[in-house]
């Protein structure tokens, strides 16, 4: 049967460009969205143009991930329209409403910030866990049932103007190497990729100054990054190409992670 994927914030940004290269790729795919279920319907019907099976289904989920009971329905809404699921791709995220520097942060927009990007895929990726050990054996992928956190450069790179950020991807990164040792002996693979300098909605208003700071060398290879970049990372590691692998940080940041002098 055809593998299902449940992939997180996958209306837009990289979200999309994971579950567009998955469904050229043969997987089924689930699409979630937090508020604009327009995009969500839109990425799903090109996924299905995309599709090479007549067995691959789209289905589109919503929900806020940061609350208890919309990732309840999210997660029975994935398995109720595949009756099963094979992997999970923690990738929605969000940015401060505001960039404000630490000094005058607030509390709200932290406490917003965190529940999307930390407690939220910290959680859903418990539920998935529950579901796959109750399942033992039972992935439709070769090399056994997937969990991927999609994390970003911010995990160790400081902005002091969206600490929140910074704070909720180092988080994310120690969760995904959590549920590495918790799940390895059970055959469940766990893997985070680390983006860079990604072209998004979510960098748009900022794309002169990353612009310069990519002609000025920034990032060795000089270009932007695009969400099929980390599609075709996630399609890899679903692929089975880092079977003996687990807990590791794949970093598609062109380089931006070297030390240089």
């Amino acid at each position: 049967m055809t593998p299902a994927v449940l992939v997180t914030g996958s209306s837009r940004g990289l979200g999309r460009g994971v579950a567009e290269s998955l469904a050229a790729a043969g997987y089924s795919v689930a699409v979630h969205f937090a508020s604009n279920r327009q995009a969500a319907e839109q990425t799903a019907e090109e996924c299905r143009r995309l599709a090479n099976t007549a067995e691959q289904k789209f289905c589109v989920v919503g929900g806020d991930i940061g609350n208890a009971a919309d990732r309840q329905s999210l997660f029975d809404q994935t398995l109720e329209a595949f009756g099963h699921l094979d992997a999970l791709v923690n990738n929605a995220g969000i940015a401060p409403r505001v960039r404000a520097d630490i000094m005058d942060a607030t509390e709200e927009v932290f406490d917003e910030v965190m529940g999307v990007n930390l407690k939220g895929p910290y959680f859903l990726s418990q539920l998935a866990a529950r579901y796959w050990l109750s399942k033992p054996g039972q992935s439709r992928l070769s090399t056994g049932y997937k969990l991927i956190f999609v994390t970003s450069l911010s995990a160790n790179t400081a902005s002091v103007n969206r600490g929140e950020y910074c704070i909720s991807k180092a988080g994310l990164s120690m969760a995904a190497q959590l549920w590495a040792v918790r799940l390895a002996a059970e055959g469940i693979q766990v893997m985070e990729l680390r983006p860079g300098i990604m072209a998004t909605d979510m960098t748009s208003g900022v794309k002169e100054k990353y612009d310069k700071l990519l002609a000025d060398g920034i990032v060795p290879q000089k270009r932007w990054g695009e969400p099929a970049d980390v599609g075709r990372a996630v399609e890899s590691i679903l692929a089975g190409h880092f079977a003996f692998s687990t807990g590791d940080v794949v970093n598609i940041d062109g380089g931006f992670h070297l030390r240089r002098l």
